[in-house]
């Protein structure tokens, strides 16, 4: 009888590195590839202008908002930074012209905007995704057609349809003409499809019906690009400028982007308190951004991949 054979395993030898890579080091990026020197500054520089160009007004109105009336805006060179930072021209919007109002008629407008296409987006986008009728293709290119007609062009058409319905002059005559985007459905659509279909044809073996594969399956699935279409449905109606001042006469009705033009109006030569004003209509945004931004990155690419 033999003796056993013990088994002994080595680690596989390391290459060693080329000594020319060694001795030079180098610059990479982060796929670890080696980049040119060059090549990377002119990647910042060119970040730098995209952040100055984006970013820097932004900044500007912020900074311009916390100085005092004793500070020179318009100096030169320009003065960035407060001398004495105060929010006192804050206060000085909402005391003189009602900015919550409009900001809380903002809000509401915003708020069923973003109910209703991510509601009406979800069933459209899974329809068009899962379900099978005649004309489903058809029913695709329709709202791929949409998204090429201009909003302007379609503005008489809105204005006549919401007078007939008596809605002129109201936050749900601002609200209709946006509650599903055309844009959203294709964003559904297309997370749907990325979905493996063999996960629900095992659930419909199982005996699911097809609202319980939406609600149960498909749609926590697309979590993230449905906090997509949240973020463009509340932007879009939270920025939008031209329907609500068409739509809208009554002030006490306005939204925050009609009440800051009256703002401008009243304060055209005070540049601090249009800043200031200009900065509580972001805030919700980046607000809103802040706490949804971990989904949104994740669902940006959801609908590239078709499983």
């Amino acid at each position: 009888m033999s003796a056993p054979t013990a088994s002994v395993t080595t680690e596989p030898e390391r290459r060693p590195e080329p000594a020319g890579r060694r001795r030079r080091g180098g610059l990479t990026d982060a796929d670890g590839r080696r980049v040119p020197v060059w090549a990377l500054v002119v990647r910042y520089l060119l970040l730098l202008v995209v952040l100055v160009l984006t970013v820097g007004p932004f900044v500007w109105q912020l900074s311009t908002s916390l100085k005092g009336s004793h500070e020179d805006i318009f100096s030169s060179p320009p003065k960035f930074l407060p001398s004495h930072p105060t929010l006192h021209n804050y206060t000085r919007v909402a005391d003189t012209i009602p900015v919550w109002d409009y900001a809380w008629n903002s809000v509401k407008v915003a708020a069923a905007n973003v109910v209703t296409n991510c509601v009406g987006s979800a069933l459209a986008g899974y329809a068009l995704a899962r379900m099978r009728f005649k004309g489903r293709k058809a029913v695709s290119l329709v709202f791929v057609l949409a998204m090429l007609v201009p909003v302007e062009g379609l503005i008489i058409a809105q204005f006549t349809t919401m007078r007939e319905l008596g809605l002129n002059n109201t936050l749900i005559g601002v609200l209709l003409p946006g509650a599903i985007s055309s844009l959203n459905v294709l964003l559904m659509r297309n997370a749907f499809l990325s979905l493996p279909a063999e996960v629900e044809e095992a659930a419909f073996m199982d005996g699911a019906n097809v609202w319980q594969r939406f609600l149960r399956i498909a749609l926590p699935s697309v979590k993230g690009t449905l906090a997509v279409v949240a973020i463009f449905a509340f932007m879009g109606s939270w920025d939008d400028f031209l329907w609500p001042l068409i739509v809208l006469s009554d002030p006490s009705k306005f939204t925050l982007t009609i009440g800051l033009n009256y703002l401008h109006g009243t304060f055209a030569n005070d540049e601090r308190l249009v800043a200031a004003g200009t900065i509580i209509a972001v805030a919700p945004l980046i607000a809103l951004f802040a706490c949804l931004q971990r989904y949104f990155f994740s669902g940006v690419g959801e609908g590239a991949v078709k499983g």
